[in-house]
């Protein structure tokens, strides 16, 4: 028999909790099943070599978080570095640390690919499909839950649009996804495709070694400066412990996001001016006119946060500038534009977006039959309408994504201690249509977002089918509320059948 018909007719291993993903969320999802669910077992199934997700396969120059770390960072393990806004590398050893100091990382597989997952009422069990290593050997599972915090795109493709003559270009074309470790852009005339977070790393970053970087935008994006450190978190851990500091600062981080984000809502006319004129201190009123005035509110799409004004600095040396204008096509030494203008380039940079995928890309069935996730409602933004004993980590689009991911993680908990208590084996999220009204997952303008919403589940216009974007909110209702509401069905697994009785033979 060879290896592969042993795995495919050996039983499967048998685990309570399946978490999917060993990123900042499979983490994170680890330590509380730890600390809050000890008794449950529990293993990481990760489908590349090595840990960290985000932080560990984006290579670009520059890469950094787009918030600060004091709550992008755990609830349950202070940030200490001095950096508020901090380096990819500083992040990925965050992550792996917290993972060595809590003992998660012996709960971790990698190399695993999950493939498929199956719920079967009768044994109210998930059975799972993966494959392991390069060979792809199959394996499989069963699990009581099944809890995805593999993230919301697709790690093996992204989305670079089909540009005209792109055949013809003789330099390199790169997207940031894909970036090789060996890259040397040194003396290069750069153009980098895109107006968003990435673009705006990666511009005033390779301007240390580039001859010219040129970010080629379509439409501007709100653009806001803040300092690299947080001279409040700083100060506070002088003087106090860090786990004291750490949660102050978090809050009055998370208060400070809100607060805005509400402004942006209720007075984005308000909001508007107060972003620009910020941008009008660094730039001038000309610069301000031609590349970073959005035609749409704040909000309506993610506001980018450059640390340190880098990006100002590094257009005002002269090493980096903006075009806005529309692509027309490839040529061989770079790109002509639709006014007609060409940028000269050696590498051109798609920093045009991520490919969005529900589910971590798992066919995902209950009693053999494929579920599509756009036919379902999200249920308090992570459980989803009938399909049973299964969660996915998803954070904030407004705030930082770890803000609600610990949430959900100790949601999870608190559902999985409460059928315990009960004798249930399964929590199914059930909407029945009435008054809430069907709205899409996300209500960000982006491009990539547009792309994918419908593919994605629904959302409703009232709670528990409500996707707050509000962490407040949040804490109450997943940390405080009830478990029961009018959205969720608890139950135990059908009664075996009682076995046949033997027939009776008669005596001879």
């Amino acid at each position: 028999m060879t290896l592969q018909e042993t795995s495919i007719t050996a039983k499967p291993e048998h685990i309570d909790v399946l978490i999917i993903g060993a990123g900042i969320s499979g983490v994170g999802a680890g330590y509380h099943l730890k600390a809050n669910s000890p008794g449950k077992s529990f293993a990481i199934l990760e489908g590349r070599e090595t840990m960290g997700g985000t932080w560990d396969l984006f290579k670009y120059p520059g890469i950094r978080s787009d918030s600060d770390m004091y709550t992008l960072g755990y609830s349950f393990r202070p940030w200490t570095d001095p950096k508020a806004i901090a380096d990819g590398p500083s992040i990925l050893k965050y992550v792996k640390d917290t993972a060595r100091e809590h003992g998660i990382e012996k709960h971790i597989r990698f190399s695993h690919k999950v493939i498929s997952a199956d719920w079967s009422t009768p044994d109210a069990l998930w059975h799972i499909k993966a494959e392991r290593g390069p060979l792809k050997e199959p394996v499989n599972f069963t699990a009581n839950f099944l809890f995805m915090c593999g993230g919301y795109y697709n790690y093996d493709e992204a989305f670079t649009p089909d540009f005209e003559g792109r055949e013809d270009f003789k330099g390199e074309v790169i997207h940031p996804q894909f970036w090789p470790e060996d890259m040397d852009y040194s003396g290069k005339k750069v153009v980098v495709i895109g107006s968003g977070a990435t673009a705006m790393t990666l511009v005033p970053s390779m301007t240390d070694k580039a001859a010219h970087v040129t970010m080629l935008q379509r439409t501007p994006t709100y653009v806001v400066s803040r300092p690299g450190t947080d001279a409040f978190a700083n100060f506070m851990r002088k003087y106090l412990p860090s786990k004291l500091a750490y949660g102050i600062t978090r809050w009055k981080n998370v208060l400070m996001g809100m607060y805005f984000y509400r402004m942006c809502m209720k007075q984005p006319a308000k909001v508007k001016d107060y972003l620009l004129g910020m941008v009008r201190e660094e730039m001038g009123d000309e610069e301000v006119k031609k590349h970073f005035t959005p035609t749409y509110n704040p909000w309506d799409q993610r506001v980018c946060l450059v640390p340190d004004s880098d990006l100002y600095g590094a257009l005002k040396s002269g090493k980096a500038s903006v075009v806005t204008d529309h692509i027309d096509r490839f040529t061989e030494n770079g790109i002509k534009l639709k006014s007609g203008e060409t940028l000269d380039a050696d590498i051109i940079v798609t920093a045009t977006g991520l490919k969005l995928q529900v589910w971590n890309g798992l066919d995902v069935s209950v009693d053999g039959k494929l579920m599509t996730a756009s036919d379902t409602m999200a249920y308090k933004g992570f459980m989803y309408s009938g399909i049973p004993n299964m969660a996915s980590s998803f954070g904030y689009t407004n705030a930082s994504w770890t803000l609600k991911c610990d949430l959900t993680c100790e949601y999870v908990c608190r559902l999985l201690n409460h059928m315990d208590a009960k004798g249930l084996d399964q929590a199914t999220p059930s909407f029945t249509e009435g008054d809430v009204e069907v709205e899409p997952w996300l209500d960000l303008k982006s491009g990539y977002v547009q792309r994918a919403m419908e593919s994605f589940p629904k959302q409703g216009s009232k709670t528990p089918w409500k996707l707050h974007q509000n962490y407040a909110k949040d804490l109450v209702m997943l940390r405080f509320g009830s478990l029961h509401d009018d959205g969720m069905v608890f139950s135990k697994k059908p009664a075996a059948k009682a076995a046949a009785a033997p027939t009776a033979i008669a005596a001879e």
